[in-house]
């Protein structure tokens, strides 16, 4: 049967073998893509037990030069029947012995030809981005459908939503489906992506259904990554394994030139300044450039050099990054200071505040010598905050870090001391006052408390004349002399820190 499509596809970027042996991988093929690529094999019982054993012998010739593995090319095959059946899926094989043996392993269903069923399946599990065992993100993914065409139910609506999401779908038909049907599903160009061919010639397809596939998945293998001001990163997918050597060459772009290729032994641009030529050995895979110039656009041409292969060279552009000027540092954080100190509680404060340059600030605190720290955030709008739940008496290091949204951060540091906490000084009770004679008065009380240092006696004397008297903390009584009538005696507890609430008395 003539088959109604004839595929040219032209493999830019993509190192070449010379030469053409049918029976030897093509070497085309090795390192070339990246991609997830689903089979949807008929395995009804439309299909005679022939045409399948065919449809399984042209996956395996298929499928046999590709490269295999999780930043390579992954293979899935969904099979359809009257319930649709998985039979591996893309993280099963990572080599191609694997993958030869499960299609030799593999088994016909029968049954009706649920394709409507088998592509939910394919929507939801296989194919769908971010699922356990599914696609991966931001990579190409494709969907080849092999039928004998014979019924395969409405397969537009669920074709069309996985070709919206970005699946590319291609058809190989065996049989005598609708055309029209099938030219509807098929992703454009549907010339490039739908095959017609008699089950016994579907082995001459082979080579142009591979490079439609590869045309879908495959990936830049000159990459440049790490791109500063003076200098950048080549790397790329080594195919020399371990032999030859890499020819690179870069230099400046001409005006105009962007875009294009630079030929081996050709200046990239005389116009801005010479190229520059290193080589690196056949097992590497990266190369760096040096003494770039700022804010210039170069073009980079990698050549693989073997002894007895020709490889196409691989092209790049790249621009170097602009140089500023050096800015003058802001000082983020110039004062720190302490104030509003109690015996549990401190405000620390800061200055400049500056929330367009500053992510926020951070206190960090702990009591002198070996406190456990304690950390606290404070917003960029603020300049000060206050400690709390401290220890009285004690002395604390503070340091406050300004945390700028660029990275950077700036610290400084400030010792503060809280206050010793107040006591509750018990005060006197029952003072007695009893005259004994002209002029003199006894005086009794009651004290007797702990941390008591003695006791302060004061009494007036006339003409705004006072007197006083310390007594020891254990003297709990005393007699004065020359009190005049109606004069105010007192007598107050004495502690470590402070004096005590006393009792007064008239004589």
């Amino acid at each position: 049967m003539e088959v109604r499509k004839a595929l040219t596809c032209v493999l830019i970027s993509v190192f070449l073998w010379a030469g053409d042996a049918q029976d030897s991988v093509p070497d085309s093929v090795l390192n070339c893509c990246e991609g997830d690529v689903l089979f949807l094999l008929d395995s009804s019982g439309s299909v005679s037990s022939y045409e399948f054993s065919r449809m399984v012998d042209f996956l395996s010739e298929l499928l046999l030069p590709f490269s295999l593995g999780p930043d390579q090319v992954r293979v899935g095959l969904l099979q359809v029947g009257t319930e649709p059946h998985l039979e591996f899926g893309f993280d099963a094989y990572s080599s191609q012995q694997g993958l030869q043996a499960a299609l030799e392993r593999t088994k016909q269903l029968k049954g009706d030809t649920n394709t409507v069923d088998a592509l939910l399946v394919a929507r939801n599990q296989v194919l769908k981005p971010g699922v356990p065992g599914g696609a991966r993100p931001d990579l190409p993914r494709v969907l080849v459908w092999l039928t004998d065409g014979v019924d395969p139910g409405d397969v537009r609506e669920p074709m069309t939503r996985l070709r919206d999401e970005g699946v590319a779908v291609l058809v190989v038909s065996t049989g005598h489906g609708n055309f029209q049907v099938l030219r509807e599903v098929t992703s454009p160009p549907t010339e490039e992506h739908l095959f017609f061919v008699d089950i016994d010639d579907i082995n001459i397809i082979s080579e142009d259904l591979r490079n439609a596939i590869i045309e879908i998945i495959r990936a830049e293998r000159l990459q440049v990554k790490s791109v500063t001001a003076t200098s950048a990163q080549l790397e790329w997918r080594p195919v020399l394994a371990g032999t030859g050597y890499y020819d690179i060459q870069f230099g400046p772009v001409r005006t105009g030139q962007i875009g294009g290729s630079v030929g081996p032994g050709t200046s990239p641009g005389t116009d801005s300044g010479p190229f520059q030529r290193i080589t690196r050995p056949g097992d590497t895979s990266s190369a760096q450039l040096t003494g770039l110039r700022p804010d210039t656009t170069y073009t980079v041409t990698l050549t693989p050099k073997a002894n007895l292969e020709f490889l196409n060279s691989l092209h790049a552009t790249f621009t170097t990054q602009t140089v500023n000027p050096p800015q003058p540092e802001v000082q983020t954080l110039s004062t720190v200071s302490v104030s509003e100190s109690s015996s549990r509680s401190v405000r620390v404060s800061w200055a400049p505040l500056l929330p367009h340059l500053i992510q926020d600030y951070q206190v960090e605190y702990s009591a002198l010598p070996s406190g456990p720290l304690r950390v606290t955030s404070v917003s960029n709008r603020q300049n000060s905050t206050v400690l709390t739940d401290l220890q009285p008496d004690t002395t604390y290091l503070l340091t406050v870090s300004a945390r700028q949204s660029n990275g950077k951060e700036r610290a400084m540091s400030v010792k503060a001391c809280t206050q010793e906490e107040e006591e509750v000084l018990p005060a006197l009770s029952d003072l007695q006052l009893t005259t004994v004679g002209d002029e003199s008065v006894q005086l009794r009380w009651k004290g007797s408390f702990d941390g008591l240092r003695g006791y302060w006696v004061t009494w007036e004397r006339g003409q705004s004349q006072r007197s006083t008297l310390y007594l020891p903390p254990n003297r709990l009584s005393t007699t004065l002399n020359h009190v005049p009538s109606r004069a105010r005696v007192c007598v107050s507890p004495v502690y470590r820190t402070a004096r005590g609430e006393g009792l007064c008395c008239t004589a």
